[in-house]
């Protein structure tokens, strides 16, 4: 691929490999950005809008947005963070997914039961910026003098063994710790995947195709969120009816043949919907049909 066919076109970052990658190809698809990755090729064409796919490490993926490099991206927040570049960039959208704990975890058979009782001590972790400041703000509070502040160590893989190889005192980490014998004392950090944009964009001719991209992306989030429900109930139900289902707006109403009943029609949150439908058969609601969402606009 030349560079010269990059020229104009919106460059969207996107994860090559972890956890949100596969959750990010969803995405695109079901947002219909069409492409072919060709085998171990980093930047791709999509088919049907001037973008060009950036496929790069999550880590790497704040500062490419933030410098401008590329025009949106899709991260984690804590890797924001981490980068320290959340005055470069903007969080355009919350994608409900990649969502984690960053957790100050120690032995669960340890002596140290809270943060403070770590305050000083030595605590590995691939997140040394956001540990720094944590235990910062810690050692702050507890006055300790500088000889005596907690020891933050980077390590980037495999950071359970530093506890068991007596490397570490803590760790903190957003993995799962338990099989390691470890256990939470304290959460440093709630994650998940945002989609950014720089804070200064470079190329404010690619403004409308943002937004437009954007509202494709929010339409398959909010379709995994939502169902429809659709039920008959009594028209002299409907105001106890609509209390359980008032939809994003409103609910649609519509009547039936028969005068004394109605049908509705509301978009209920998926996680919900076992417990509305419960609650809509005590009112006397029948025929209740729940519809998955492939996309939407709200």
């Amino acid at each position: 691929m030349h560079v010269e066919s990059l020229d104009g076109r919106l460059l969207f970052a996107i994860p090559k490999k972890g956890r949100l990658h596969e959750k990010c190809l969803e995405l695109l698809s079901g947002a219909d950005i069409q492409f072919r990755r060709h085998h171990r090729l980093d930047v791709c064409l999509v088919k049907n809008h001037n973008i060009a796919l950036v496929f790069l490490p999550a880590s790497d993926i704040p500062s490419f947005v933030g410098k401008g490099n590329v025009d949106l991206g899709i991260t984690g927040q804590d890797v924001i963070l981490e980068a320290q570049m959340e005055s470069h960039v903007t969080e355009v959208l919350k994608l409900g997914f990649g969502k984690c704990a960053l957790q100050v975890q120690v032995p669960e058979a340890g002596p140290i039961k809270t943060v403070e009782d770590l305050a000083g001590k030595r605590v590995v972790t691939s997140f040394e910026v956001l540990a720094g400041q944590y235990f910062k703000e810690v050692d702050d509070r507890l006055q300790l003098a500088e000889e005596k502040r907690t020891k933050i160590e980077y390590v980037g893989g495999s950071v359970e063994a530093a506890c068991a190889l007596g490397l570490a005192d803590g760790i903190e980490s957003g993995d799962t710790m338990r099989a390691a014998g470890l256990h939470a004392i304290a959460t440093v950090l709630q994650t998940e995947a945002v989609l950014i944009k720089s804070s200064t964009p470079k190329h404010p001719a690619l403004e409308p195709l943002i937004k437009l991209i954007t509202s494709r992306i929010a339409g398959v989030v909010a379709a995994g969120r939502y169902v429809i429900c659709e039920y008959n109930i009594q028209r002299a139900r409907v105001h106890d009816a609509t209390a359980i289902t008032p939809g994003r707006r409103a609910p649609t109403i519509s009547p039936l043949e028969d005068e004394g009943w109605v049908a509705v029609s509301s978009m209920v949150e998926k996680s919900k919907v076992a417990d509305v439908m419960d609650e809509l058969v005590k009112i006397g609601a029948e025929d209740i049909l729940i519809f998955n969402l492939d996309n939407c606009r709200v």
